[in-house]
Order: structure tokens, then sequence, then C-alpha cells
């Protein structure tokens, strides 16, 4: 075993740590000394999605210590970013922990003299990102682990904008965790008094701003009977997305009563993801019973949306990140110029591995759009640096993330669900359904189709793995690709664009970031990026052509996936 893992085993044994966490250790060092090389090789680390890791002992491991010294780390740094009252908003989801984990770091918080709001029980993220901003804290946490299987949690954290942390603060904070080496460094009690329980009235205020979003509520009322479908899946969503539904207007909504507790071991479900299909299945299968017209789902602390809808032959298929995506920003931006609503300050933004397609619609409608690093947090940070000159309306990834407007700076499920299912409110009006809107977008702009494929490498090992990965893409990157030569190479990490005709070089204006992207002379596009929250690698495929007609649908999307299927074997990934 490696001495630094060893050094800090013994640290954790002779420490001032708890004696169920000692006698824990104990039991790995005798039976599972691989488990105990994983949960001490390094320390969590704020990534895309902030702390995020396995529950249990160890410094790579969230628990009881590593959010209190994470806390301290953050209450640390914010003491000396700002001056007088310093205040902070505390959210959870419904994982395992999730309250324990919460009540932690609002008694490490409040110990150091900062004013802590905490909420009652559940919330969506998203409300946590509004709180900051309404009730003015400097920062803000939740606990969560998002979509990662049920063994996971995790502690975003936020800075005074509602966002989550970008640099140099997320590096600050964690250079201060850092210097704390003892849980005796950690103040965890003490200042009771400075907590304060918040809730019916800060849900109020954050229904109202989502209502505020609505762009047709006329349409939404006409059409009040659309037959909705929608499922939890066991998280926070049944808090308000049932609510913002009613308040919009629709009357018929079906929850799937399976999936409506928040259970934190996530019983029907294997991954408690809406991007996963065994996820929705529940919900498919109530939608068919009911014939509805669309079925939605949101992972637990409610950030992300998965749908489905009948395509042309009348069959639910379930849209991917980028379908939606272009669905809801195709919506929102006709719409607004449609209502009068739109200025020449408006712009879109999304990250550089979401569809090409919306930079292609939003150019035909004379909109700016941005695109960033992979993470909302980016998103956030270009609205920041872009107010008040410019005007946010939305954003999104294809991870199944989306934020619109600018009062909530993270990924937004409850508005999300909410503009969603306006969107398919007005298609009806119109007479027709969302996936015929999609056809309509691929015949006036093109055909997009992406593919993600995701590699998991667990451990430091997979680590390695993944990092000698990226290492042979960029000093020995391919020439052609399923026959197509490459003609430009982004990478990210170097923050170049290459020109291979030319050799030209031109600089990327964002942050380091490890992502490489292949464009091919066919239009193709193929994005290698290891995953910031979790043990994997991530690869995105897409590719395009023209799309003449509806009756064309079928055989186009055949010759556009046996393309990604071309792609996917010639770079040795199946």
């Amino acid at each position: 075993m490696d001495i630094n893992i060893q050094n800090k085993v013994a640290q954790w044994l002779n420490g001032n740590y708890d004696a169920e966490t000692v006698a824990t250790l104990k039991k790995m060092q005798a039976e599972n000394p691989d488990d105990l090389t994983d949960a001490f090789y390094r320390n969590l680390e704020f990534g895309t999605g902030g702390l995020r890791g396995i529950m249990g002992v160890g410094t790579n491991r969230m628990n009881k210590y590593t959010v209190g010294m994470a806390t301290q780390g953050f209450a640390n740094y914010l003491k000396e970013s700002f001056q007088g009252e310093i205040k902070v908003a505390l959210a959870h989801d419904s994982r395992n922990n999730s309250r324990f984990f919460a009540e932690t770091a609002a008694n490490v918080f409040a110990a150091n003299g900062i004013k802590v709001y905490l909420f009652e029980s559940l919330r969506p993220t998203p409300e946590l990102s509004f709180t900051i901003r309404h009730l003015n804290c400097q920062g803000g946490v939740v606990c969560t682990a998002s979509h990662n299987p049920r063994e996971y949690n995790g502690y975003k954290a936020y800075w005074n904008d509602g966002a989550q942390l970008v640099p140099p603060h997320d590096k600050n904070v964690i250079r201060e965790v850092e210097k704390i080496t003892s849980p005796d460094e950690v103040k965890w009690t003490g200042g009771e008094a400075n907590i304060t329980i918040i809730g019916k009235e800060v849900d109020e205020a954050y229904l109202q701003e989502l209502q505020s979003l609505s762009i047709n509520p006329d349409i939404c009322k006409q059409q009040h009977d659309l037959k909705i479908v929608y499922t939890p899946i066991h998280g926070t969503g049944i808090t308000m997305v049932p609510e913002i539904l009613k308040r919009y207007g629709f009357t018929n909504v079906n929850i799937v009563e399976e999936q409506a507790t928040p259970d934190g071991n996530f019983p029907t479900v294997v991954y408690p993801n809406p991007e996963e299909s065994e996820a929705m299945n529940l919900g498919l299968k109530k939608a068919k019973a009911i014939d509805a017209d669309i079925l939605l789902g949101t992972d637990p602390d409610s950030d992300r949306v998965g749908i489905a809808v009948k395509n042309l032959k009348g069959e639910w298929t379930l849209l991917n990140g980028n379908q939606t995506a272009a669905l809801l920003f195709n919506y929102i931006i006709e719409q607004r110029k449609e209502k009068g609503l739109a200025k020449p300050e408006d712009y879109v933004c999304k990250t550089v591995v979401t569809s090409d397609l919306i930079d292609v619609f939003a150019a035909k409608n004379n909109i700016t759009c941005y695109n960033v690093l992979t993470g909302f947090k980016w998103i956030a940070d270009l609205i920041r640096r872009k107010e008040p000159q410019e005007r946010f309306i939305c954003g999104g990834e294809e991870s199944y993330g989306y934020m619109i407007g600018r009062n909530v700076r993270d990924k937004d499920a409850v508005s999300s669900v909410a503009m969603i299912c306006e969107m398919a409110a007005v298609a009806r009006s119109n007479g027709k359904s969302l996936f015929e809107q999609l056809i309509d977008i691929y015949i006036k702009y093109g055909y997009y189709l992406e593919q993600l494929i995701s590699i998991t490498k667990k451990g430091m090992k997979g680590a390695d793995e993944i990092a000698e990965m990226m290492r042979g893409y960029r000093e020995n990157p391919p020439a052609t690709i399923n026959g197509s030569k490459v003609v430009t190479i982004y990478d990210y990490q170097l923050q170049q664009i290459k020109d291979i005709a030319t050799g030209d070089i031109q600089p990327i204006d964002l942050p380091k970031s490890n992502v490489l992207q292949f464009l091919l002379a066919d239009g193709s596009k193929i994005s290698a990026r290891p995953s910031g929250t979790e043990p994997k690698i991530k690869f995105y495929f897409s590719v395009n052509e023209p799309l003449a007609s509806a009756a064309d649908f079928d055989a186009v999307t055949a010759r556009l996936e046996q393309k990604i299927s071309g792609i996917i074997s010639d770079l040795g990934l199946k």
C-alpha cells in the first residue's frame, strides 16, 4: 500500500474519530485492503458537481468528517471573502444521510458565527439556488448526489449569486479544507442559535418566480386537460412539481405512485436517473395505460428531467437530452419573438458537448448562442460576466439539464417540467405532438442525431486508465475516423483549436478542461471527456444531414445511426 495512503489511515485510526469509524477501518485493514486503498487514495475534490462520492469512512468518501472539514474550509473562506454578517442557505434531497449531512454542515457553519437558513425538510436543488439570491446569502450548500446510484451522496457548494463554485473560489475552498488535518480543527457545535428553519415562505417565492416564466399562460388554461404522467423517482420533485403544474393551469396530472414517496434506497430503480430508460419504465407503463400525452421524470434532487412522447407511429419513445433541449430552446426563442418579448441583447447558452443544432437555429433567429464547459456553474458564470449588458434567456446541456430565466443559477427540472408541458400544450393547440414539432425543427434546420457512451473505470487504477486514454488521443490523434478525415481538433486542456490541413492554431477562450473534440470532414463530431462526478470517461457522438420531409425520417435516422455505429467501431469502443 502506498505510504501516503498508510499515513492517512494511521491519522484516522489514531485521531479523534468516533469508535464506529475506527472499528470499520480496522475491519477493512484485515479483510478489504483494496477497499481501504480506494477509500484513502485521494481526497474528494470539487468537480463539475461539487463534492461527491460513495458514503463510508475515508478521505475519498462522504461521511461526517469529510462533510465537516469541507464545511469548515468553506466557512473559513466565506469569512475571508466577506465583511459583516455572513449568511448561508442549506438544503438536501431524499438520499440516505442527506438530512444528517445537511444538519452537520449547518452546525459547523453556525459554530463559526455564520447565519444559517436550513430547510425544514427535503427540497429541490434549484430551490436552494433561488433561496441564496432571495435571502441575500453569501453562500449555500445542498447535500445530494443528484442522479448517482444509491451508495453515493454529495455536497454542492454555492456562491452568493446562487451558482456553484467556479475558479478561483472552488480551488481556494479546497486549499482551506486541506489546511484542516484533524477533526479537532472543526467547530462542530456551539452556534445553534444561528440556525433558522425555513420552508413555506421561500417555497411560495420560488413558485411565484417559476410561474412568471410562462410565455403562454392562456394556452395552458385552454389545454388544461393535457394528460400528463409524472414521476419524481423517489426524489424531491414531489414537493414542487405537482404544485407548479397546478399553477400553470394543468388539471390532469397523474403521479406514478410507486415512485412518489421520497426514499434514498430508490427501491424501484437501479439508477435514479431519468437518462436511464429503466428509471422511466414505471412511468411509461402508466402513460401507455391511460393513453397520456406526455411523460416526465425528475432525478432525486430535481435538477434533471427526462421526457417521453409518442412518435410518428404512435409508439412511446424517450427523447434524449439534446432533443429536449432543441425543443425547449426553439420554443422559448420562437415564442418570445412571436409575443414581441425578444430583445437584441438576448442570448442562450449551452455546453460544448450539447447539440450544435441549437447553434444553428439560434443563428437563424438572430440570437447569440454561447458555448461553455460542461456544468451549469459555467453557464451561471457567463450570466454573471454578461449582465447587465446582455440578457440570458435559457441554457442547457445534453445530460437532461435546463435553466430558464435568470433567478435560478443552476439547472432546474421544476421550471423545465412546467415549460415542457406548456410547450406540449401549445403544440397540441396547433394540432401537433411534441415529436412532430421536433421533426419540423429537423426539416427546417437539419437533422442532428447524438449518442453518448460512458465507460466506467473505478478506483485509482481506473483513474489512471482514463488518464492514459486521454493522453493517447491527445498525443496520437486519429487521422481519419470511420473513413472521414479529422479536419479540426479542439483541445480544451491546451485551450487551442488546430486546423489539421494548415496547422493553424487558434485560442479557445474558456478555462482549461480535459476535453477533446474531433471534427470530421463529413460534419461528424466526436467529444471525449472524463466525468467530473463519476469514475467514467464519456464519449459524445454527433452526426447530421438534411431532412426533406417527415416521410424520410426513418430512412435518415437509419443512415445516421449506422454512421455513429461505424465511428464507435472504428474507435474501438464497442
